[in-house]
């Protein structure tokens, strides 16, 4: 058992997910999430239109917009999602509810067990998700070109190597389709130097145990759980997988920081709080010192 699942199967991820400041992390994306799928479905409706007007309206007769999801001109059951590093189902489960045909991959099996299991109670016979085990870095059941949307949000928590995070977007780049969307999720250096380092007052025993460099960027040590990277790191790997970025956004911003005073806060306050992290989650004088950032990456091939 290697560490990652060692760790996972202890870790009580549908815990953390329902939390108040999962909640934050959870709102926030499945908003950007909302918005790019709109635009696959707005990009089809055009696409159709274009073909309606030169072979004749009937071609097209079945097609209705969906009353689930995101309201475009494309069916939500034609918008095929990958969720990769699926972990326990949450967003995997919230757009397949939403009418999604969703493909979630998990490498943990254990998390795979609970992701199949709520699927069953949560979803029942007429399922328009299927679960499989597997690494983000080898996607061989999946063809080129097979999603609309592909999701990334977990993987790259644990990747340590450049080889291994660019086989990754690589894989990731090869399923989505042309003019399809990639979300990544990274977490960040500078919330771990403050919030582990100062906050939790472990800064000096990182500092000599040479776990920092001179600018606080965060060491890659692949014996750690988690890479922590900076913007200019993700710029990087992009400018090398040739991917063109859409936006970043902090999908829970301080929210990780403040776990204590969201757990206090009336209903009231925390909807104004989810409502602020939406509302500045582009802000770029915010997004590095979130804990969390999801770069949206648009395929172009």
């Amino acid at each position: 058992m290697t560490p990652l699942e060692e760790y996972y199967n202890k870790f009580n991820e549908d815990k953390r997910l329902l939390s108040r400041h999962g909640q934050v992390e959870f709102n926030t994306t499945m908003h950007f999430l909302d918005k790019y799928i709109r635009k696959v479905q707005g990009e089809c409706e055009r696409a159709l239109a274009d073909c309606g007007d030169a072979v004749g309206d009937s071609a097209f007769g079945g097609l209705e917009a969906s009353e689930n999801g995101a309201n475009g001109g494309r069916l939500a059951g034609d918008v095929k999602i990958a969720d990769i590093g699926a972990g326990t189902g949450r967003y995997s489960l919230a757009l397949a509810k939403m009418g999604f045909m969703v493909s979630a991959v998990e490498l943990v099996n254990y998390n795979l067990g609970i992701l199949k299991k709520h699927a069953r109670e949560e979803l029942g016979e007429d399922m328009n998700l299927e679960a499989f085990h597997g690494d983000a870095r080898k996607l061989k059941r999946f063809k080129d070109n097979s999603f609309d949307i592909t999701l990334l949000l977990g993987p790259m928590y644990h990747l340590h190597s450049l080889e291994d995070k660019l086989k990754a977007l690589g894989e990731a780049k090869r399923v989505t389709k042309d003019g399809g969307y990639i979300f990544v999720g990274y977490v960040m250096a500078d919330y771990a130097v403050v919030k582990h380092g100062f906050i939790e007052q472990c800064i000096k025993q990182s500092v000599d145990r040479g776990a920092l460099e001179e600018d606080y960027s965060v060491k890659s040590d692949p014996e750690e759980l988690y890479e922590y990277v900076r913007v200019s790191d993700i710029d990087e790997l992009n400018g090398s997988c040739g991917l063109e970025r859409e936006c970043i956004f902090a999908p829970d911003g301080p929210a990780d920081y403040i776990r204590h005073i969201l757990n206090r806060m009336s209903e009231e306050e925390f909807e104004i709080f989810k409502d602020y992290q939406l509302k500045n989650a582009l802000r770029v004088d915010l997004i590095g010192a979130s804990s969390h950032t999801v770069d949206v990456l648009k395929v172009i091939k």
